[in-house]
């Protein structure tokens, strides 16, 4: 489904504040992969997801995605075939139009139809976001009408989950989408993601800092440092393994103790 081939990315090059984020980075996704991925702060991981979505161009390197090359492909094209949420809940909703606006808006963008960002919702869509909110468990399909700016952040999330995969994307990026929220509103929204990616097969990648989440779901970790991944464990192999096990194998991986305060405490 991705393919991610010696991909680099250099900031600021030349300068005093040069920072090389990416480093050659290759990775080959599978169709329904659900991938988790670690890392301290500046391994690269959301400079991953941007060069994925397409935020910048890479310095050098390919992305293809389902056999076509989007690696100069502009970032809006891209957000048709791809969903992604942050940590913070406020983005990725617009606050001052309401529930139903901001998932007719999401579900005429990821639209494959040629003029559909331009249509209007008919009464049967009305339906289906009333159908899919009601599934959130939230109470938000009674409040269709109100402004999101209205809602709490774990409500916040929860929509911008649903409006991620209201058409199930080619992939799904999520950035520590729940590390914002409250430990009881972080258990239901991961719940969720858990269930609409099952339930569509749709591959995922997740950054987290939790290291128990990190084995425990999903088929696949991943754990990056300066700008690679240094280790890549599934099957078997990632089943018998346990969270010090891991952090011995990046300790392998990376020449170096994984020394991020977060992960290690969570």
């Amino acid at each position: 489904m991705l393919q991610i081939h010696h991909i680099s990315k250099t900031f600021n090059p030349g300068t005093v504040n040069e920072k090389t984020a990416l480093s050659g980075l290759s990775l080959d996704v599978e169709n329904g992969d659900f991938i988790t991925i670690v890392g301290s702060n500046g391994a690269g991981k959301s400079t991953l997801f941007n060069a994925i979505a397409g935020v910048f161009y890479v310095d050098e390197g390919s992305i293809t995605l389902a056999g076509e090359d989007i690696t100069y492909k502009p970032e809006y094209q891209r957000s048709r075939e791809m969903g992604r949420l942050f940590q913070d809940p406020m983005r990725g909703t617009a606050p001052h139009m309401t529930i139903e606006e901001n998932l007719a808006l999401a579900y005429l963008r990821a639209s494959k139809h040629q003029h559909a960002f331009f249509s209007r919702t008919s009464k049967a869509d009305r339906k289906f976001f009333r159908e899919r909110l009601a599934q959130l468990d939230m109470g938000l399909e009674d409040r269709m009408r109100q402004p999101v700016g209205l809602l709490s952040g774990g409500q916040r999330q929860a929509l911008t989950l649903l409006m991620a995969t209201l058409v199930p994307p080619k992939v799904l990026l999520l950035d520590e989408h729940t590390a914002a929220l409250d430990p009881a509103t972080a258990v239901k929204v991961l719940r969720l993601t858990e269930e609409i990616i099952r339930e569509n097969n749709i591959t995922t990648l997740m950054v987290t800092h939790n290291m128990n989440q990190a084995l425990g779901l999903g088929n696949r970790t991943l754990m990056m440092d300066g700008g690679d991944i240094v280790l890549d464990v599934r099957g078997e192999e990632r089943a018998g393994m346990t969270v010090d096990n891991l952090l011995e194998r990046f300790r392998a991986g990376a020449g170096r103790r994984l020394d991020n305060d977060r992960i290690l405490l969570s």
